[in-house]
C-alpha cells in the first residue's frame, strides 16, 4: 500500500499558554506509539512525563512551535536557540499519530531549519527502540548519531534521563549546517 505524500503548505507558529496543555497530550500520545508497539503498553504514566514536557516548555532559550498544515494543528516542536554559540537543540518533536507517513515531518523540519539559519549544530536524542526517529533524523533530516547514551554511558548533560520502559538508552544525534 502506497503512502500519499502531503500536498498541504507546512507552516510554524508560536504556541500560546493555552495551547500548551493540548501540546502536551498530543505529544504524549504520539510518543506513547512507538512505546505501545515495541513493549505492548504504556505502564509507567505518559512519555514523556508531564515533569519533563513543563520543563522543556521553561527551559532557557525554549520556542514552542506549533506546526501547521494549511493552518490546521498537526503536530510540533520545541527548540532551545543558544543565541551566543548556536549550539541549538531540538528537545521535541512529533506529529500527530494519525497524520504520519504523508511528508508532514520533513516539511516542518525544513521549516524549523529556515526559521533558525544562524544555526551551526542541531542536537536531538532519541530511545533506542525509536526506530521510526532514527530513520527520521539521519535518512530524511541528515542527522549522525555522535553518541549513545546507556547506564554505563550516562549523558552528563542529561543526569535527570528519564526512565524508559527497559531503559537500553538514549541516541544522541548532531547535524552540522
Amino acid at each position: 500500500m502506497k503512502t500519499a505524500l502531503a500536498t498541504g503548505h507546512v507552516t510554524l507558529d508560536i504556541a500560546t499558554e493555552a495551547d500548551l496543555p493540548r501540546f502536551r497530550e498530543e505529544l504524549q500520545a504520539a510518543f506513547a506509539v512507538a512505546v505501545v508497539e515495541t513493549f505492548g503498553s504504556v505502564d509507567e504514566g505518559p512519555i514523556p512525563s508531564d515533569e519533563d514536557v513543563a520543563a522543556s516548555f521553561e527551559a532557557p532559550g525554549a520556542v514552542v512551535h506549533r506546526i501547521l498544515e494549511d493552518g490546521r494543528w498537526v503536530g510540533g516542536a520545541v527548540v532551545s536557540i543558544d543565541g551566543e554559540t548556536q549550539r541549538n537543540s531540538l528537545d521535541f518533536f512529533y506529529v500527530r499519530a494519525g497524520e504520519i507517513g504523508r511528508g508532514i515531518g520533513r516539511k516542518a523540519w525544513a521549516a524549523i531549519e529556515a526559521e533558525y539559519p544562524q544555526t551551526q549544530v542541531w542536537i536531538t536524542h532519541t530511545p533506542y527502540f525509536e526506530k521510526r526517529n532514527i530513520h527520521f533524523y539521519v535518512n530524511v533530516c541528515g542527522f549522525h548519531i555522535v553518541e549513545y547514551h546507556h547506564a554505563g554511558h550516562p549523558d552528563p548533560n542529561r543526569p535527570e534521563e528519564p526512565d524508559l520502559p527497559d531503559d537500553d538508552g538514549m541516541f544522541r544525534f548532531e547535524k552540522r549546517l
